[in-house]
Order: C-alpha cells, then structure tokens, then sequence
C-alpha cells in the first residue's frame, strides 16, 4: 500500500526501482542540485517507467512554490470585461510570459470591499509566489499591504508610497505628439477629455496636454472623464455647451475619444472640418471609427509581458529595474 497514493505511484515506489533512498528521490524532484548525477539519472528513469508526478501541494510544502502568480485587477469584473481591450491586452502578455515558463496565471478583481479583502487575504496567504497589479487607484491600500507581507510585487505605473519595481509607457512624450500635431494643423481651441485623476496614466496624460499648451503660449480647456465611452460623449456635450468655439480635442482613451466622435455627430459638427479629435491607446477598433482615429499607440500587450518577465525575474532572485518605460507612437489617420 506504500508504493501507491489513491493509484498514483508514490515516492517510495520510485525510490525502489531506482534502488535509492526516500530522500535521494524527494531531493531529485525537488530540483536540488546535491545529488549524483549519476543516481538522479536513475531516479528519473525510475519516475519516467512508473508515470511518476510530484504532488503539487506537498512539493510546495518542500520549495515554499506554488509556480502560480497572480495579476490583480482593482476594477469590477464588469469594467474588466467590457469594450475596453486594454485589460485583455495586458492579461494576454502576461499569460503568455507564464505560460512559456511553466507559472500558472491567477487572475483576480476587487470591485467591491468583500472581494477586495478576499484577493488580500489570498494574495497574502502564501497562494502565489508573486502578485503584479494592472489599473491600481492612489487610494487602493492593497499593493502596499501585500508588499509589506513580503510577497514579491510589480505594478502597471507607479503606485504613489510603494517601493515596488513598474512597468509604463511614455503618456507624457505621447501626449506631446498628440497635441503638436493639433497646433501644426492651426487648430486654435484645444481641449482635452482628461482620465481620472487618482490614477497615474490619467495625471500623466494631463500633465503632457498642459505643459505642451503652456510652452505654445496657449490655454488649457479642461474636462475630466473615466476612461470609458459613455464618459467621453457626456463630457464632449458638456464642452460644446461651455466651449462652442472649440476646434480640437484630444481625450486620454481611445474609448473617450470615440464616445467624444458620437456626441460631435450628434451635434453637427463634423470631424476634421468642425473639430480634429486624438485618442490615446490604439485600440482595434480605432481604425474602424468614424472617422477612422488619429491616436496615441501604447504597446498594450508588451506591458503584460515586461511587467510578467520582470516577475519572473524576480522569483529567481535577479536584480530588476525599479521601472521600465515603454515608447509610444503618434498614428496618424482622418479624425486629425
């Protein structure tokens, strides 16, 4: 009965055909690097006869590795799995780094307060080997708490207070493109549907627009949405109320910007003639507006990557940068 475990072949069973002890074969399939070449070379010929598999929890007892890392998404499931492609994007990077090193992806969202400390209490528990976070708010405690428990971390932007290496893009030089394309077109209003502003890509995003306006000598015309559509074409009403005689808009998503192209329909106003809009993201879609989206390219699906490799990295005790910024584009098509 020792050499099987409810029919599985069992360490002991592996140990006598190889003719070596319990221990030898534990500290083979522990990936312990003190054994003879030689005797590992038959203990794993005797777990290959046998169809010999580590038992995942008591291996994990052994390495403290549970070869699962986590990605927390602090956004509801419903905004995770809206239109907005960006979280699918970094979803599908980071799954892809995993997969290729054999970790397994646990994805996790916090839309209220009993989930939120649900995803703590696991984060925390010794469940996963590592927790990355994607779309992190300034007031959100749970990147710091599961850092302070000593759980390796990696961040999507800096979390403002949290010594945690990051991963982003360039929204401010983005921005730039943006905006001195609309002053090159002799756009005289520029205004912007800006994101949130308790998250960095939405303060960034902003501080790009305004710095490029003061250094051209021009006023900012400001409005606040939340990265989604609905918020883009609310906020474009209201600023054709306020600003009628605005000829330019960037607005910091994609999704904004094509909420902002319906309201403007809506309105009569056509686009370029009456007013040139940018998008910031480059998402599919984008190409198929109407008209097709002048918008800032970030590489949504490199975040995921680099934020998954610099874990991995981490898990093997390499030193990483604190941050890593990736370049963005300025794609040009018919909206500006």
């Amino acid at each position: 009965m020792a050499n099987t475990d409810h029919g599985r072949p069992t360490l002991e069973a592996v140990a006598a055909r190889a003719g070596v002890s319990r221990a030898t074969v534990s500290r083979v399939v522990n990936g312990q690097t003190t054994v003879d070449p030689g005797l590992r070379r038959s203990v794993e010929a005797a777990a290959a006869e046998l169809g010999y598999v580590p038992h995942a929890a008591a291996r994990s007892l052994v390495t403290r590795r549970t070869d699962s890392v986590a990605l927390i998404v602090p956004e509801s499931p419903t905004r995770v799995f809206s239109d907005d492609p960006f979280f699918p994007g970094v979803i599908r990077g980071v799954a892809a780094e995993l997969e290729a090193e054999g970790k397994l992806l646990v994805l996790m969202t916090t839309g209220t307060s009993t989930s939120h400390r649900r995803v703590e209490r696991y984060a925390a528990g010794g469940h996963v080997d590592g927790v990355m976070f994607a779309s992190v708010h300034d007031d959100d405690p749970l990147p710091g708490l599961v850092a302070r428990g000593g759980v390796p971390v990696v961040c999507n932007g800096a979390v403002p207070g949290l010594d945690a290496p990051y991963v982003d893009v360039d929204h401010v030089g983005g921005v730039r493109l943006a905006v001195e394309h609309l002053i090159a077109q002799g756009r005289g209003t520029i205004a912007t549907i800006a994101g949130p502003q308790d998250m960095v890509a939405g303060r960034q995003r902003l501080n790009g627009y305004m710095a490029t306006l003061a250094e051209a000598g021009r006023q900012p015309v400001l409005a606040v949405g939340d990265f989604t559509h609905e918020s883009g074409a609310a906020t474009m009403r209201r600023l054709l109320v306020s600003e009628p005689e605005l000829d330019a808009v960037f607005a910091a998503s994609d999704l904004m910007a094509q909420g902002a192209l319906a309201a403007l329909r809506a309105a009569g106003r056509s686009v370029p003639g009456d007013v040139a809009v940018i998008g910031f993201d480059d998402i599919t879609s984008a190409s198929y507006s109407d008209p097709p989206l002048t918008t800032v390219r970030q590489p949504i699906t490199e975040i995921g990557r680099t934020m998954a490799r610099k874990m991995l990295s981490l898990l093997e005790g390499e030193a990483v940068a604190a941050e890593t910024i990736l370049p963005t584009e300025l794609i040009v098509r018919e909206s500006a």
